[in-house]
């Protein structure tokens, strides 16, 4: 992604700096670092996808993080028609949109599969049946193992 992405960024830095007029250096400066700003935000949402598609699963994005992730999608909207703003900013919000359609997407596409203890609950479901099977197991630790030894 960042080999891809990198060289465009730079390369409409560039464009902008001889393309474009700008009444100065520096704000020829905030242009460029805005829109890094925002192909790098972009690429930031873009793993979670990646991830859940490589998986076949989003076990590991919880309804919770998909609601937070609603409600900023629809603050960014709503500001993004109420305030006026450049249209690069206008863009990155509408961006996040489409990322957010593709995880509803996902989310109806792979469903959580409930008897796998990785989908179902995580790491902690595997340490819990773990902790419980050496207690069925009567599996005392150390002392059993000191009193075995002394036997």
């Amino acid at each position: 992604g960042k080999y891809v992405l990198l060289p465009i960024v730079f390369g409409y830095t560039i464009h902008s700096l001889i393309m474009e007029k700008h009444p100065s250096w520096y704000t020829w400066f905030i242009v460029s670092a805005s829109s890094a700003v925002y192909a790098l935000g972009f690429v930031m949402m873009t793993p979670q996808l990646y991830m859940n598609y490589k998986l076949k699963s989003v076990a590991h994005l919880p309804w919770r993080v998909l609601g937070f992730r609603f409600i900023n999608t629809f603050i960014d909207d709503l500001f993004a028609f109420i305030i006026r703003m450049p249209t690069m900013a206008r863009i990155s919000c509408f961006r996040d949109d489409i990322v957010f359609i593709i995880y509803l997407w996902q989310r109806w596409l792979y469903p959580v599969d409930a008897s796998r203890p990785v989908e179902g609950g995580g790491i902690d479901a595997l340490s819990t049946a773990a902790a419980t099977e050496a207690i069925n197991n009567n599996d005392g630790g150390e002392e059993d193992t000191k009193k075995k030894k002394n036997q």
